[in-house]
């Protein structure tokens, strides 16, 4: 689905990703760890379009994204979230779910007076997807809540709820269990799986939590000064002696 080759990012001297390719096979769970300063967040920012790379391609379900803009990537499916949520503190739970979907027809200020059924039609459409959604990840009754009131762990799983409701193909999880107490990281982790097992969802995750991303991966890489010096199965790469290196400062 995904197919990341020979990418290269500097900002000034520094290269912050140096010649990373990965493949993601649809319908899987792949995980990127290493070490701080490894590149990991700006390899995630290439990709989703939030910065453009030096070199290489970037191709998403067989077209090449790589000189698209990140709204444009977002409405071909890749969806991404962030190391730092990014729920809007002053809207309640609901609502921010509610501006999440994409193409709603109520944002064309005409459409109000001449499609007003169909404004109407859509706008229950998301509302009940939304409710679903919450009751999904355990948050519907904190849905007339301030997101700013949530906690930590609370506020990743609305943004998995949300991004949900743009209806990716694939997600990009930018350490989505950092900060979340270990009962939510574990209801996190569980709804996860289940997107993948029951609706063929693909994920690309970065995780420092290793012994939650080595359950949860299908594959992973492990980069290190923005290369990739490893990647197999969790079984593979625990033993490889280079990712102890790099963890350890060897590399």
């Amino acid at each position: 689905m995904l197919s990341v080759q020979d990418i290269d990012k500097s900002f000034g001297g520094i290269k912050a990703v140096n010649g990373c390719s990965i493949n993601v096979e649809e319908g899987t769970i792949a995980g990127v760890i290493g070490p701080n300063g490894a590149g990991k967040t700006t390899l995630f920012n290439v990709i989703s379009g939030f910065e453009k790379p030096d070199n290489g391609s970037i191709i998403f379900k067989g077209e090449n994204i790589q000189n698209l803009t990140s709204f444009s990537i977002s409405r071909k499916g890749l969806i991404r979230t962030f190391q730092i949520t990014k729920a809007l503190t002053r809207l309640t739970v609901e609502e921010n779910m509610m501006l999440a979907p994409q193409f709603q027809h109520g944002e064309m200020i005409w459409n109000v007076w001449l499609r007003h059924i169909e404004v109407k039609r859509q706008e229950k459409e998301n509302r009940d997807k939304a409710i679903s959604l919450l009751e999904f990840f355990g948050l519907l009754p904190l849905k007339d809540e301030y997101a700013g009131a949530l906690s930590g762990g609370q506020k990743k799983l609305l943004e998995m709820a949300r991004v949900l409701m743009a209806d990716p193909e694939m997600l990009l999880l930018d350490e989505p269990f950092s900060g979340v107490n270990p009962t939510l990281a574990k209801k996190l982790l569980i709804h996860i799986r289940e997107l993948r097992d029951n609706n063929g969802m693909t994920f690309l995750i970065i995780e420092h939590d290793m012994p939650m991303i080595m359950q949860l991966s299908d594959f992973i890489y492990v980069l290190s000064k923005g290369k990739v010096i490893a990647s197999g199965t969790p079984e593979e790469v625990r033993s490889d002696k280079r990712v102890l290196d790099a963890y350890l400062g060897g590399v």
